[in-house]
């Protein structure tokens, strides 16, 4: 293990010194043949990197005979069996791993569809997550054409790794609302899920580097997790000034955006307390790196099976009692299936998309859409799939009059490709530069109503409140230090800066529903954006905020008025109503955050998961993922499912009297 360790750091020690010796030839040629010593270095150093991001582990499971039967086979009886088979090695499925097998009594299986995560070196780099959205590790979902959105269909990517979207997202550490948890508590009718008593698993979760340059940040209410935060990421002038202007025009400046005090006002999601799940060496963390570590993979009670698509779960019927026993998987769609028993409880923590997606095909959900199907009805749920919500963003962009930005990150032109090359090297020698930055740098969460804000003189038009509570926003406004489309398919060739507006309380809401009864044919996703005439009001208000705050200084001394193109946006400030209307309709977009599709509330309010994550009317079956949430969170949801994972840990090691610590 050492020599080979060591035979892959000395390889990457070469290719590094091939790069850099291309590198400075480049440097000293004519345009020509510098190009292609450029792109020499350039993929030179990207071999380099996968060198040393390469994963070292060998404790995933590739080979699913190892693990199961095959269906069909008639030798042997039994099934392969484990106390608990997890159901997605996503955010949640990787925190209930490690934290079930911390007693040594329990064996776990995880069926993961996709790979490791933290083998992919644009995971680990904390701007490069982007350049993963349209490969085979990301689902290639697109939403049905949306009816409020010029029939669009919209292009929803999701992760199909180890870590789930806490591997791909950008790593913002903002958890929303104590209202919103609170209003949990309420839809459930069970305090547990309060803020007060949910917060500790916030706590548990994250583990705050303490920073001596930020002192308002109170360092004695943080936790000692595992997964990292702190002020690590990098943070361009455009972005700082961004703060400034906001503070300016009648918004607090709120220096840590998780307390009990709530999210309303701005910051740098770069250097407040929300910073990224980025660590101190400058790199991702997710939920893979932080609960999948080498300790936890070499536990003998716990089996990760990589590349194993769980294609339904088993049931099995005793009277008027139905029990999850098991599950079947297989790796293709045309491949060999494989069954494994679950002597305890099957946990299905495959996302807001899969886990309906995987409940319905298993004949759990709405009766009529599953016969339909001709698929069986095991349990009539009509919750499943339905109150589908997303934070829906639109985008603004302004040309940058200093001609800054960090558009080389992905090099569209000859110009980018030595800048990206110069960041590359500052990244893998100083772990500093703009490959340490998450795009979104700064933000702020206003609320709509806000009358210094948004004044009846100004916005005749009344807006619903949708927030949990008057500490609640409903929008969040952020700024990039580049202009980009399409999920950063296209890229702005000038330099420009995009700010953002997210309607993180919308009224929409969506379906998911089957299209076929093939487990790896994708599902019809229908979040129905914009179908609330509300949402539309509250987004306009949120592109008049933006193109006040543009003309605010500090933040408009970077905005090039001068310059006149099409795609900017740089004269919008006279825009009328219907304008911006349009804009909203053509631009926008998922901000990656869906959920609500199997609630956690009571059954006759569509529900599907009681109080203790349990499927009603099902034995031994639960859901522990952003499907389960009441409602959606004002802020970013990676936190709240860490959240979710480690409550729906203590909640099943109680009820089985597991211990704690391994």
């Amino acid at each position: 293990m050492l020599r080979r360790r060591f035979t892959r750091q000395l390889s990457a020690l070469a290719l590094f010194a091939i790069s850099l010796v291309s590198f400075r030839r480049a440097r000293a040629l004519p345009l020509g043949p510098r190009n292609k010593f450029l792109w020499i270095s350039t993929i030179t150093m990207a071999f380099m990197l996968r060198q040393i991001m390469q994963s070292t582990s060998s404790k995933l499971v590739t080979d699913h005979s190892k693990i199961g039967k095959k269906v069909g086979d008639t030798k042997n009886v039994d099934f392969d069996e484990y106390d608990f088979v997890i159901v997605g090695g996503g955010t949640a499925g990787c925190v209930l791993a490690a934290r079930l097998t911390e007693d040594p009594s329990v064996r776990v299986l995880v069926l993961e569809s996709g790979g490791s995560g933290r083998s992919l070196m644009f995971t680990r780099i904390p701007i490069a997550f982007a350049l993963l959205l349209r490969t085979k590790h990301v689902y290639q979902l697109y939403t049905e054409p949306q009816s409020d959105a010029k029939k669009q269909r919209k292009f929803w990517p999701r992760a199909r790794m180890l870590g789930g979207c806490s591997s791909i997202n950008a790593e913002m550490a903002q958890y929303g609302s104590p209202q919103d948890y609170d209003e949990w508590g309420k839809i459930i009718n069970d305090e547990a899920w309060s803020w007060k008593n949910l917060s500790k698993y916030f706590s548990k979760f994250e583990r705050y580097e303490d920073d001596a340059r930020y002192p308002d940040v109170n360092s004695g209410i943080k936790g000692k997790g595992p997964v990292r935060v702190g002020y690590f990421s990098d943070l361009q002038n455009v972005c700082r000034d961004f703060v400034q202007a906001c503070t300016k025009i009648g918004v607090p400046l709120c220096h840590d955006f998780n307390t009990h005090a709530g999210t309303k006002g701005v910051n740098r999601m770069s250097e407040s307390f929300s910073v990224t799940y980025i660590d101190e060496n400058r790199t991702r963390v997710s939920a893979e790196t932080a609960y999948l570590t080498e300790d936890v993979l070499n536990r003998p009670n716990l089996k990760i099976a990589i590349n194993a698509t769980v294609t339904k779960i088993l049931f099995e019927k005793n009277g008027d009692e139905t029990k999850a026993i098991g599950v079947e998987f297989a790796k293709t769609k045309n491949g060999q299936r494989y069954t494994v028993r679950a002597k305890k409880e099957v946990l299905v923590t495959a996302g807001a998309i899969h886990s309906p997606h995987i409940l319905m095909l298993s004949g759990v959900g709405p009766a009529d859409h599953l016969k339909s199907k001709n698929i069986p009805v095991v349990r009539d749920l009509p919750g499943v799939g339905a109150n589908l919500a997303d934070h829906p963003v639109v985008d603004l962009y302004f040309k940058d009059k200093h001609n800054k930005s960090v558009k080389h990150v992905k090099p569209t032109t000859i110009g980018d490709i030595p800048k990206f090359l110069g960041s590359l090297f500052e990244y893998l020698l100083h772990k500093s530069g703009p490959l340490t930055g998450n795009v979104g740098e700064a933000a702020a969460f206003i609320r709509t109503d806000d009358p210094s804000l948004f004044p009846d003189s100004d916005f005749k038009n009344k807006v619903k409140d949708t927030t949990s509570g008057e500490n609640g926003p409903d929008l969040e406004i952020f700024i990039s230090p580049m202009g980009y489309k399409e999920h950063a398919r296209y890229i702005f060739p000038m330099h420009t800066f995009s700010v953002h507006c997210c309607l993180v309380r919308p009224a929409s809401k969506g379906t998911l529903t089957l299209k076929t009864t093939n487990p790896f044919d994708l599902p019809a996703v229908d979040p129905k954006y914009l179908s609330a005439p509300e949402d539309i009001e509250k987004i306009r208000r949120g592109l008049r905020f933006i193109l006040k705050v543009a003309k605010q200084e500090p933040l408009s001394g970077h905005v090039d008025y001068t310059y006149k193109n099409k795609l900017l946006d740089t004269d919008r400030e006279k825009a009328t109503d219907e304008e911006l209307e349009e804009i909203i309709r053509e631009r926008v977009e998922t901000l990656y955050h869906p959920a609500c599709t199997c609630r956690m509330a009571p059954e006759a309010d569509k529900g599907v998961v009681d109080s203790h994550l349990k499927v009603y009317g099902i034995k031994g079956l639960r859901v522990a993922d952003a499907s389960v949430f009441p409602e959606i969170v004002s802020g970013h949801t990676t936190g709240a499912c860490y959240a979710i994972a480690e409550h729906a840990a203590d909640i099943i090691k109680a009820e089985y009297n597991l211990n704690s610590k391994a």
